[in-house]
């Protein structure tokens, strides 16, 4: 049964709904206060770092290690979020893992359409083999949007010949922006984070012209062979569980090493509200877990 505090948040969430209807600046301005709702991060010291090109931060935690990094990506549906409104799920994730993250701020559309969130994605990471680090030393994380280009980050790596990470975690990720899963509709009265018509807008905002269903910006429609462990989170609640059951199913036909864990009654990204419920803290903990283990 989902605890107290879960369920307070619940509801304050469905009472406080983001609003895409408000338009896209009052939409970033609203996930930028939603920081605001968090205690501060007394342990954890941000520096600003030019990633070939891509403004990122390292985030360092007390009690990590600088010798492994965790390559996050944010979520914010291509078109939201920052290093800001992400740097206390990137350091929980550092410090459960126990190494450095480096944070990217990939460019947002619509000002920058598909696929130049993949290309930034790429160039920081290469940037960072660059530095010394080897690609059995790193290991992938993103939620939402972020958990997706990771995946699309992934595969065009393969495709290019680069080296892959050593293991990559997807945090309730988008991957089919067709939005063909049943569960987008069907979860939809159950999920205050994300709803159709959100998709929607963000998978226009990103996509402009562009296929909804090329691989690069959909990973459920690409290639899976070649790629390292996974592990995808997902709550049972939320409209884009099909996006990751779906996904996992395609990556194991392929011979991917998948662990999928469904949380009961979790909505989209509750990784996100560590600071407020339990559950985050246990899902944070399980990924610390997995990523110390590959």
């Amino acid at each position: 049964m989902p605890s107290v505090q879960f369920q307070s948040f619940l509801a304050m969430a469905r009472n406080k709904p983001l609003n895409t209807d408000a338009g896209l600046e009052l939409h970033r301005e609203g996930l930028e206060r939603v920081v605001d709702l968090f205690p501060p991060l007394p342990d954890v010291v941000a520096t600003p770092v030019d990633a070939g090109g891509i403004p990122s931060e390292w985030i360092d935690a007390q009690g990590t290690r600088d010798d492994r990094i965790l390559f996050f990506a944010h979520g914010g549906g291509y078109s939201l979020g920052s290093l800001r409104t992400h740097r206390r799920l990137a350091s929980d994730l550092a410090r459960a893992g126990g190494l450095r993250a480096l944070s990217i701020a990939y460019r947002l559309a619509p000002e920058h359409r598909f696929p130049a969130a993949v290309e930034d994605c790429v160039a920081a990471y290469r940037w960072l083999l660059g530095t010394g680090i080897k690609p059995e030393k790193i290991v992938f994380a993103g939620d939402s949007a972020g958990g997706g280009l990771v995946l699309s980050t992934m595969l065009k790596l393969r495709d290019e010949g680069n080296p892959l990470p050593a293991a990559g975690v997807c945090i309730s990720p988008w991957t089919d922006l067709a939005a063909t899963g049943a569960s987008v509709f069907g979860r939809a009265s159950q999920d205050p984070i994300l709803n159709p018509r959100d998709l929607h807008t963000f998978a226009l905002r990103y996509l402009g012209d562009a296929d909804p269903r090329t691989p690069l910006a959909s990973p459920l429609y690409g290639d899976m062979r070649g790629l390292p462990p996974l592990l995808i989170h997902v709550g049972s609640a939320e409209i884009l569980l099909d996006d990751s059951t779906r996904l996992a199913s395609r990556a194991r036909d392929a011979g991917v090493d998948v662990t999928l864990h469904v949380a009961e009654e979790m909505i989209h990204a509750w990784h996100y509200f560590a600071g407020l419920i339990p559950e985050g803290e246990q899902a944070i903990a399980e990924v610390g877990q997995f990523i110390r283990a590959h």
